[in-house]
């Protein structure tokens, strides 16, 4: 269980229930009607509270949740000060804070943009693509991602060329991938070491890299990602941006990740 701001918005909810619940409890033992007596200020302030925090977590927990991105890790696709939305029920709905899932939905699939609590530090969230589902053989050599003895299929489209803090990534490749029904752009940095090697994703884990595959701390380092800690999957930019590029806040808004 995390100590988050999840934490800390279900506390809050909960309290501000129970001394409303309470209130109106004691009033009823009493045998008066709300209208026939002032709350105290505790009281109004709990009540007040109380359905706005109540909706704000059930919106977060099983529907919608913001978040920014902080790194250039699945650039081109994300760039750093995206906003982006994420789909919090589409691979079931979970419990806030607990995270136990409590309804079944869908599976992540190949191509995903996902979400997920980091396996070696749960507090913080990263987010990534999937590329590996259960059981399959995953394969890194040469800056070519193989899946299964099968390369996956690239289309050059040029070199990146970015503005800001983007640009120190100018010059860097930039392909068309294709994972499964997914097309999505990546990049690679000509030169540049990457790590190499060969896993087999178990039973209950995915594979993720970061489409900046020369600059994303993924499971080529630290292995798969375990179903359960899967938050969501990112669909929308809703707003961007970055101080060190303000000419981007407009372009990227509405934006639907693929």
């Amino acid at each position: 269980m995390d100590f988050d701001f999840e934490f800390f918005l279900l506390t809050g909810t909960v309290v501000s229930g129970l001394i409303w619940g309470g209130w109106l409890w004691w009033l009823k033992r009493q045998g008066k009607r709300p209208d026939q007596e002032k709350e105290p200020v505790w009281v109004e302030y709990a009540h007040s509270f109380f359905p706005v925090l109540l909706i704000v977590l059930l919106l977060r927990s099983f529907l919608l949740e913001p978040f920014r991105i902080p790194s250039g890790s699945m650039m081109p696709t994300l760039l750093v000060g995206d906003f982006i939305l994420v789909n919090k029920f589409i691979y079931g709905l979970r419990l806030p804070v607990f995270h136990t899932k409590i309804v079944d939905i869908s599976e992540p699939r190949r191509g995903d943009i996902v979400v997920f609590r980091y396996p070696n530090d749960p507090s913080v969230d990263y987010i990534k693509r999937v590329v590996g589902l259960p059981g399959d053989h995953i394969a890194y050599y040469n800056k070519r991602l193989y899946i299964n003895g099968e390369p996956v299929p690239l289309k050059p489209l040029g070199r990146f060329v970015g503005t800001g803090d983007d640009a120190r990534y100018n010059g860097a490749l930039v392909f068309e991938e294709t994972l499964g029904q997914v097309r999505h752009q990546i990049m690679i940095m000509p030169g540049r070491p990457s790590v190499e090697g060969e896993f087999t994703v178990p039973a209950g884990y995915y594979f993720v890299m970061g489409d900046n595959r020369d600059n994303s701390n993924d499971s080529r380092y630290w292995g798969p990602v375990p179903e359960a800690n899967f938050v969501g999957k990112a669909f929308f930019i809703w707003m961007h941006w970055n101080p060190s590029d303000p000419g981007e806040v407009f372009d990227r808004i509405g934006t639907v990740l693929q």
